[in-house]
């Protein structure tokens, strides 16, 4: 089968590991006609998060809002630290964020871009989102608590929340799902989720899917290794009820 020239490339959680994240450009190789979206959490647990940030900032690829940028978000309100979420952030990953960067203004100019990044992108047939959306409420009602935050209600849902179009999130790791072993994807009920655990030493797993090609890419960033695999051997289908009884 003829590869596409035209892909559509979704990268999950980089979580800091900006050599990982070379090192599964340079094997997913985008050309310039491809599209490529980050689904958010750039940042926190790895050693180079500010200079993930910059690398994505000044590329014309398009990210999104996860948990940590909104933790980093909540930390510097108007441009200024408030101790109690700053607490907050650097219990959750932050403190490597902080040692990171190299001065303050860089940080709070990072912090400018994130107030900018969407909590969802729609491409049609496909839904982008960093954790998920909550499956009883109306989209208008949701806000980025959910789509940033959600978990176990989303996994658990037993009916697509789109009849067109499928989720892919970031956010929570895959092996913490059913029968996931690290390195694998997890889908369910109308949900792909990509995170396979790159900051994790259980995996190290970065993730790339070229949805195109349905072909996923990884680069393992303690083992300096990359695998290219296609969709169907790379992914673990679950059951709702699996997730519920795993509560």
């Amino acid at each position: 089968m003829t590869e596409a020239f035209h892909r559509r490339i979704i990268i999950g959680d980089v979580h800091g590991h900006y050599e990982g994240l070379m090192t599964l450009l340079e094997a997913i190789a985008p050309g310039a006609r491809d599209q490529v979206y980050f689904l958010g959490d750039l940042i926190d647990r790895g050693p180079d998060s500010a200079q993930v940030v910059s690398f994505v900032q000044q590329s014309r690829y398009k990210c999104l809002l996860g948990n940590h940028e909104q933790l980093m978000l909540e930390a510097f309100p108007g441009g200024r630290a408030f101790t109690p979420a700053l607490q907050a952030w650097l219990y959750s990953g932050g403190k490597t964020t902080v040692a990171s960067y190299a001065d303050a203004k860089l940080l709070l100019d990072h912090v400018e871009w994130f107030k900018t990044l969407p909590t969802y992108l729609d491409l049609g047939d496909l839904w982008l989102v960093h954790a998920g959306v909550h499956p009883r409420l109306p989209l208008e009602a949701q806000t980025s608590q959910e789509f940033c935050w959600i978990r176990e209600e989303f996994h658990s849902t037993s009916k697509p929340y789109f009849a067109d179009k499928l989720i892919v999130t970031g956010h929570t790791i895959t092996f913490t799902l059913p029968r996931v072993a690290p390195g694998e994807l997890a889908q369910g009920c109308g949900w792909l989720d990509i995170d396979t655990g790159a900051y994790h030493p259980k995996s190290g797993w970065l993730t790339g899917l070229d949805m195109t090609n349905c072909r996923v890419y990884q680069a393992n960033v303690f083992k300096r290794c990359v695998r290219i695999l296609p969709f169907d051997e790379a992914v673990t289908r679950i059951e709702p009820q699996q997730v519920m009884v795993n509560r």
